[in-house]
């Protein structure tokens, strides 16, 4: 097949930053299978001045298309909305030049669907739309989008993106659940959860050399490791730190690595507070989170507490699963579930410091459990996250987008919660 993949942050592991590199991960896995990939995306690093045209590159295989629109998520939400809109008629034509089998469009924003409907119209090509997270809903929650207008126009734009795919991929059971809930038939919808990146993070990656350079070798060290923004909450993870530093706990640390609009507020209310258990860190590019993560104890997964941030599948869980570490997360549902059923790490009570507090404590004093929660993290990993059996199920959805077969509806993809 020839696919005209299109996400607007598009991230090998050399580049700087946090983000998530799953359409990197697949699409080179794609190309491995023997299939051409188009990656359209924007060069979010632009500067003023810089040329403003178009330009490729090839990232293993991967025919690159940049388009030059400066980006960061410390934007207010008016310059994102412009970032957003630039990027979607400039990649509208682009894609809509580049003659493919299957147009594989992935959020966010949602703004991406406007440019994959435009490019499967005027090719003639089915469209497979990939949800990373549910939007507008979330920004809603969020109090992000409030103007009654915008809000109608951003569902419209949901639901005709929903309708004019040939198959939509969600990427936990409790987005499946908001896709179907628009009005989607469930037997179009399937499940391919971000994955576990087995080769990069792993139980014997050694992080002595990282926890010497951070100044962490005699801390209990429990670690966010990704995006600062309004919809992570990690105000959350200073008011434990508070807690901790209230019982005069001197031997637990909480790390914030990445950056964010929030950051600086973040490192303004520590020093405010004299919060020195916590240490903020990074941005670092993807390959060296590896040792980063390697040299902590635990990892967080950290939300803000509303409704639809519980239908996440957020990256940093799976890098710590893959990195055999435990996970400590805040999210009621499938993610409390992969934390307390599956036993690999703990689940806090939203809001709730003092239970933060009283498990990062009960961490520190069960090494034993702390390894059970380990063997059991990279086993999870193993068994129902491998990007490479990942990459295979959505390379079967492209297929059946493009050659699907008469008379039979597409089953579920993936049986993860």
């Amino acid at each position: 097949m020839k696919i005209i993949y299109l996400h607007q942050y598009f991230f090998t592991r050399t580049m700087i930053g946090v983000a998530g590199n799953r359409s990197y991960e697949f699409a080179r896995r794609l190309v491995a299978m023997g299939h051409e990939v188009h990656m359209i995306t924007s060069h979010t690093h632009a500067r003023e001045g810089d040329s403003k045209e178009w330009f490729e590159t090839v990232e293993e295989g991967i025919h690159v298309h940049w388009l030059p629109v400066p980006y960061s998520n410390k934007m207010d939400f008016k310059k994102r909305l412009y970032a957003f809109q630039r990027f979607a008629i400039g990649a509208a034509r682009r894609a809509a030049s580049i003659d493919g089998d299957v147009v594989f469009a992935t959020s966010g924003p949602l703004t991406i669907a406007i440019p994959g409907i435009y490019a499967s119209w005027a090719r003639r090509i089915p469209m497979v739309f990939e949800v990373r997270d549910l939007w507008p809903e979330g920004a809603i929650q969020l109090g992000v989008l409030t103007n009654p207008v915008a809000k109608w126009l951003a569902r419209r734009l949901e639901k005709w993106a929903y309708r004019r795919s040939t198959h939509v991929v969600a990427l936990s059971p409790g987005m499946r659940d908001g896709i179907v809930a628009t009005g989607t038939a469930p037997a179009k919808v399937s499940v391919i959860p971000n994955a576990a990146d087995l080769d990069l993070f792993h139980p014997l990656v050694d992080g002595t050399e990282q926890r010497r350079a951070l100044g962490i070798d005699d801390k209990f060290t429990l670690a966010y490791i990704g995006t600062m923004g309004l919809a992570n909450g990690l105000d959350f993870v200073l008011d434990a730190a508070a807690e901790l530093k209230h019982r005069r706990v001197d031997d637990i640390l909480l790390m914030l690595h990445g950056d964010g609009m929030q950051r600086a507020a973040l490192e303004e209310r520590a020093r405010r507070e004299g919060l020195d258990n916590v240490k903020f860190s990074g941005p670092t590019p993807k390959h060296e989170i590896a040792e980063l993560v390697a040299a902590v104890d635990v990892c967080m997964t950290i939300f803000k507490n509303v409704p639809v941030l519980q239908t996440c599948s957020p990256n940093k869980l799976f890098d710590a699963l893959a990195a055999g570490k435990p996970v400590l997360t805040n999210m009621p549902g499938w993610l409390a579930d992969i934390a307390e059923k599956d036993r690999t790490g703990v689940f806090v009570e939203p809001d709730n410091a003092v239970d933060f507090a009283d498990k990062c404590v009960w961490l520190r004093d069960h090494p034993d459990q702390i390894e059970e929660f380990r063997l059991n993290a990279r086993r999870l990993a193993e068994k129902k996250f491998a990007r490479d059996v990942l990459a295979r199920q959505l390379e079967s959805v492209l297929g059946r987008a493009v050659a699907p077969v008469p008379g039979r509806l597409a089953p579920e993809v993936s049986s993860a919660r």
